[in-house]
């Protein structure tokens, strides 16, 4: 019997650096080069300008296509448009999930999906933050003439919604990302997209002139200002790859490798003297004028560590974060620029998903409280406004981590209840809270609750508008915080430039109680 000659074992590490060298090549000089015509970085330059030096370990590099002789001899190779490895960022371990646009525009159906879930699966199971660079075309019906035949949509291996239960997940958008793309960018903890030149869609624009007869461009479907400015669909917009992928590790920085592990803390800069001082000034004495809760952040939290999520989207809430004394916090503050920092819908919804990225990761949340109530009119009425207030209430409550309220001016009814848990998991709801002198609350504001209910006797007084103020004036000093304290219904009163010392004192045991709370949460129907 004839036996087959074995390919010598040269020929076959001969074969090997073949086969790598291809991958490097991705989809061949002419596909880069029109992807470089477009301005953009090809994956491998988008790895290189996101991981530390040479951290980059790639895992899969020769999955793809080979093509063969008839004899069965190799011949060429092309790669997979999935990219996939562990690599480090600023010194921690993280794995990479990247799409590869010169193959075949990254389409999700045109690579081999094993590749990139088993990246998802490393990530769950390694307890690693993952992060996905998407630049993909969505789905393409030229795989039914591969496979000779069709699928039930899905993917049964990939732990897409288990992952944000364990890991920090981030997507950034690269390019047009449709159909799969989109899920892999929406479906983390932080999404960043590129100003004009990457979109977000379910469906491109043929798919939309076919389905439902409307021809539009990807800009104005699923451009930045549709989701980041008015979906909330994607967090943050940069204005290059390259400070995309700055937000990232930024925005790693603070949280933890996995729900296991507290938050690590890092040197503590504290902001000057006078930005301290300063705040005894930052509220005006008259209510009726506003002013920048961020500069009153920058003058609580460590120098220069400021992080704002979804700055653009429902805007009258903030949500940052940040360090204190070098441990990592969540904050919230109401922005009265912005219909007056009321409760919108909007602002519900980035409430109620701030809450579960803190609660999930154990970071302590504290809350400068201007609100002044839900939003009202027939426009909120349309968007749902209370129903989604209702669904941040719950998130609120059945956060498990500790929490810290400042009223630095307003809390008035179901918006100003908000400001912190009643009752919390298991009857744990201690919610510390302290307030400024400049502070108010009640059921209603005073001026519109005055003019509604003397209504007739201030349009039968001889000066009507000394006769509000009169009242209101009254109602004023009947509110008092220092009354509310009298009766310990505040824990404290304290000067404004007291209030990173306060934190201060307060965060040591915060962050202790959320090292002994860290393991998977468990929350109920919301």
């Amino acid at each position: 019997m004839n036996e087959t000659k074995a390919q010598p074992l040269e020929e076959r590490y001969t074969e090997l650096t073949g086969r790598r060298q291809s991958a490097l090549q991705m989809g061949g000089t002419e596909a880069i080069q029109k992807n470089r015509e477009r301005g953009r970085l090809n994956v491998r330059e988008r790895i290189k300008f996101l991981a530390d030096p040479n951290s980059f370990h790639e895992m899969g590099a020769l999955a793809g296509k080979g093509r063969y002789d008839k004899e069965g001899n190799f011949e060429s190779f092309t790669p997979s448009n999935a990219v996939i490895g562990t690599c480090r960022l600023d010194g921690r371990r993280t794995v990479l999930s990247a799409d590869d646009f010169t193959i075949r525009g990254g389409s999700s159906e045109s690579t081999v999906s094993d590749k990139w879930i088993y990246a998802e699966r490393y990530a769950h199971e390694m307890q690693l933050p993952l992060v996905r660079l998407v630049d993909t075309a969505g789905g393409s019906v030229k795989l039914l003439e591969q496979q000779q035949s069709t699928k039930i949509p899905g993917y049964s291996s990939w732990p897409s919604i288990s992952l944000l239960s364990h890991v920090p997940v981030v997507g950034v958008a690269l390019g047009a990302c449709a159909g799969l793309g989109a899920i892999k960018v929406a479906a983390s903890h932080f999404s960043v997209m590129v100003r004009d030149a990457s979109q977000v869609f379910a469906g491109g624009p043929p798919v939309v002139k076919q389905g439902i007869g409307v021809e539009i461009d990807k800009e104005t479907l699923g451009g930045w200002k549709v989701h980041v400015r008015q979906s909330g669909v994607v967090n943050n917009v940069a204005d290059s790859e390259q400070e995309a992928f700055a937000q990232v590790r930024a925005f790693l920085s603070y949280l933890p490798p996995n729900v296991f592990e507290p938050p690590a803390r890092k040197a503590s800069v504290e902001p000057s003297r006078d930005q301290t001082a300063w705040l005894d000034q930052a509220i005006p004495e008259d209510r009726r004028r506003i002013y920048d809760p961020r500069k009153i952040l920058r003058a609580v939290v460590d120098e220069g560590s400021l992080f704002e999520i979804a700055p653009i989207f429902g805007n009258s809430t903030i949500t940052v974060l940040a360090r204190i004394d070098g441990h990592v916090v969540g904050l919230f503050a109401n922005d009265p620029r912005v219909m007056g920092g009321a409760m919108t819908s909007a602002a519900a919804g980035k409430t109620e998903r701030f809450v579960d990225l803190c609660d999930t990761f154990h970071i302590p949340i504290v809350n400068f409280v201007d609100q002044p109530g839900v939003m009202f009119g027939l426009e909120a009425e349309r968007a749902g406004t209370m129903r989604d207030a209702i669904r941040a209430i719950a998130a609120i409550e059945q956060a498990s981590v500790p929490w810290m309220s400042i009223m630095i001016r307003r809390a008035f009814g179901v918006g100003g209840g908000m400001h912190g848990p009643k009752h919390g998991p298991e009857g744990r709801s201690l919610n510390h809270r302290v307030a400024w002198p400049t502070a108010r609350w009640g059921s209603i504001p005073i001026e519109g609750g005055v003019t509604a209910a003397y209504r007739r006797d201030i349009e039968a007084a001889a000066d009507p508008v000394a006769r509000r103020d009169e009242l209101e004036a009254y109602y004023h000093r009947l509110s008092s915080p220092f009354r509310t304290a009298e009766r310990f219904g505040i824990t404290d009163i304290i000067r404004p430039s007291e209030t990173r010392a306060t934190i201060c004192d307060w965060l040591g045991d915060a962050v202790a109680m959320c090292g002994r709370q860290t393991g998977l949460k468990k929350r109920g129907l919301r």
